[in-house]
């Protein structure tokens, strides 16, 4: 499959013919990464919403489709929208919304950053780094007055939203859609961490198979396409706020496993319902997987500082891989392709923050 990654289209107030009949087909008609642009009320203003930045993640995608296709076309939103689908190349992979990136190519979710450094990646890798780069400038050029980035985890969990900062504003968005908000310093070259002079957050609306996840991404959809201000809005419960989380990583050329029992195997093997700890943490002294000889060298929770900070959170017993602190897991998956390729699970020290 030859990509042109620096070519986007566009859609103008679509009308069913361009809908399709189903997510599926819609999604099989386009041609690559796509801009719908929807008139609004102000057309001074504009809410930008974004999806299948990886192209395993379907509920933005569902949830967008089902909203173009059952909205009364003659209530307008209340400002401009551009919803922006990005990886429709990946997505379009049979089985259709299972590969996350196509062959040969990277996480675009992992390509944003300086312009100084995307030319050097453009020069040197795949065009992955150049539709980044694209995308950013089709959020840019509408000024919009707040970015929405959908997403799923590759295993069931809750829905919850990631911002790099905590502000009425980012509470407000975050709660169209959840009810916790994680504040990161990661650096990932993630499309959150840009700066477009508005409030932006990411939402993780669950488990990628979970139809709870595509309600929780079309309700938010409906919210940001119908509130008048989105500046500060009285959440209906408490919003917790989570702090800082770091990403649990096996080390380089370690083996991964996952077993119901210890088996015995070598490098890392994590309990086979790992994904599980995602609704609820780990407490002290929690075993959640069996390790070599090797210890705590198998894997690797790096600070922002570059600092390998594994033994503040986890310890051995015996050849048990066993919490030091009371955690909260999440985006934990059994997907060892994933597992591998980005990180175990995210983690934190458990608190209890609420907004």
């Amino acid at each position: 499959m030859k990509i042109d990654f620096n070519e986007i289209n566009y859609l103008q107030d679509p009308n069913w013919q361009d809908l399709h009949a189903d997510y599926e087909q819609f999604l099989l008609s386009m041609i690559g990464p796509t801009i719908i642009d929807i008139t609004g009320l102000k057309t001074k203003k504009c809410r930008v919403i974004t999806t299948l930045l990886q192209g395993s993640e379907p509920s933005g995608l569902i949830a967008l489709h089902r909203w173009l296709t059952t909205r009364n076309v003659k209530e307008l939103p209340n400002t401009n929208l551009r919803f922006i689908i990005c990886s429709v190349e990946a997505a379009c992979v049979k089985p259709l919304l299972s590969k996350r990136f196509v062959d040969d190519s990277e996480d675009i979710n992992r390509c944003f950053g300086n312009q100084e450094y995307d030319k050097i990646q453009i020069e040197n890798q795949v065009g992955s780094y150049a539709r980044a780069q694209l995308i950013v400038q089709t959020i840019k050029d509408v000024n919009p007055e707040m970015v929405v980035d959908l997403h799923n985890a590759p295993s069931p969990c809750p829905t919850f939203a990631i911002s790099t900062s905590i502000t009425t504003e980012t509470i407000s968005l975050a709660s169209f859609f959840c009810q916790t908000l994680v504040l990161s310093d990661l650096e990932l070259g993630s499309l959150m961490e840009q700066d477009f002079s508005c409030p932006s957050i990411t939402v993780e609306c669950g488990g990628r198979f979970d139809e709870q996840a595509h309600e929780m991404a079309y309700a938010g959809i409906c919210h940001i396409a119908t509130y008048e201000y989105i500046d500060y809005i009285q959440p209906e419960t408490c919003i917790e706020v989570i702090y800082l989380p770091l990403r649990l990583q096996v080390s380089e050329g370690v083996h991964l496993s996952y077993a119901e029992h210890d088996e015995g195997y070598s490098g890392i093997t994590l309990k086979h319902n790992i994904d599980c700890f995602n609704f609820g943490g780990a407490n002290k002294g929690e075993m959640i997987g069996w390790i070599d000889g090797d210890g705590l060298k198998n894997l690797r929770l790096l600070n922002k500082h570059g600092c390998n900070v594994i033994d503040e959170y986890f310890y051995t017993r015996e050849n048990q891989l066993v919490c030091k602190q009371n955690l909260r897991i999440f985006k934990a998956t059994t997907d060892k392709q994933i597992a591998l390729k980005d990180c175990l699970f995210y983690v934190v020290k458990q608190t209890n923050n609420r907004i």
